[in-house]
């Protein structure tokens, strides 16, 4: 594989949009094929998985669930549902017991139906959904069906209506939007104060690195990579022959023993549809490509690398 390849991972700073973090790393390593792999809202901080070179042809492939720790705000109404927007009402806060305020928690585990804030970058007729909240222009956006793994109260503070929660939830979810349907559900109003991730797409905060420091030319050297491979440990793998390789790199599917796949080692249970993913490693341990498996084990080509012609 020429280039730099597989993964790296920053904890995005505050003020700064996943695009820009993604535009410095194209500046430290040269190169422009680098993407992100789930947008975060400039105010919210952590895990930011970043692929690097042909990396990026595997983020769909990655586990798709997130994990956050935030604070949500009741008795407070918002134009872009947290607390950067303009407020809009302000109510009485309700007297809560913990217990109660688990069970109002509890209706948004599972799966679940949510609007997107109009202060997204949902797509509207070829505008962003933000661009045109920000010119007085409230479209109806569709709600859409996402799922909330885990739910948590971490703390609650009755006097001040800040709850502070952790979140396991699958990609698509608006944590803005918990919060305000949250609020409306009480009858108070709310929304989103304080938000981190903390898991992304398989990876974990303990991974992340802080973004280099590039206009201050801080940047020591470049940052480390993590091979491409330990972002796949959900998906079965498969390691080629030197005659399979060839076959491989042609983009011919072929037969292989069932024998010969390693099971992943971390569940799948959240991502049904890439059951039948394999990771295709070349006779050097490489990931040569991701292959679909049919129920007789032919292994039929979805990405190759290093491919033929």
């Amino acid at each position: 594989m020429n280039g730099p390849f597989g993964f790296v991972i920053i904890d995005k700073p505050s003020g700064l949009t996943s695009h820009d973090c993604v535009s410095r790393l194209r500046k430290i390593f040269g190169i422009r094929r680098i993407g992100h792999g789930g947008t975060l809202d400039p105010n919210v901080t952590g895990v930011l998985p970043i692929a690097i070179g042909n990396a990026t042809r595997l983020l769909p492939y990655l586990p798709g669930s997130k994990t956050y720790r935030g604070v949500l705000h009741l008795g407070r109404q918002t134009l872009t549902d947290d607390l950067q927007g303009e407020v809009i009402k302000v109510s009485p806060l309700p007297t809560l017991k913990q217990d109660c305020l688990e069970k109002y928690l509890a209706k948004f585990q599972g799966e679940i139906e949510q609007q997107p804030p109009h202060y997204s970058s949902v797509h509207v007729k070829g505008k962003r959904s933000y661009e045109l909240a920000r010119k007085g222009i409230y479209a109806d956006l569709p709600r859409r069906s996402v799922t909330v793994y885990k739910l948590r109260l971490l703390k609650w503070k009755p006097e001040s209506g800040e709850l502070e929660v952790y979140i396991h939830c699958s990609a698509g979810t608006y944590i803005r939007s918990i919060a305000r349907d949250l609020g409306k559900l009480i009858g108070c109003g709310g929304c989103l104060g304080e938000l981190r991730r903390i898991q992304a797409l398989g990876f974990a905060e303990i991974q992340a690195i802080p973004l280099p420091d590039w206009e201050k030319g801080n940047v020591q050297q470049t940052p480390t990579i993590i091979p491409p491979e330990n972002g796949l440990s959900h998906l079965a793998r498969i390691i080629l022959t030197q005659e399979e390789e060839a076959l491989w790199k042609n983009g011919a599917s072929f037969n292989v023993n069932p024998d010969r796949f390693e099971p992943p080692s971390t569940s799948i249970k959240e991502n049904p549809s890439l059951e039948a993913t394999t990771v295709v490693m070349d006779c050097l341990g490489g990931v040569a490509g991701i292959a679909n498996l049919d129920s007789l084990f032919n292994l039929k080509p979805k990405v190759v690398f290093n491919a033929n012609g």
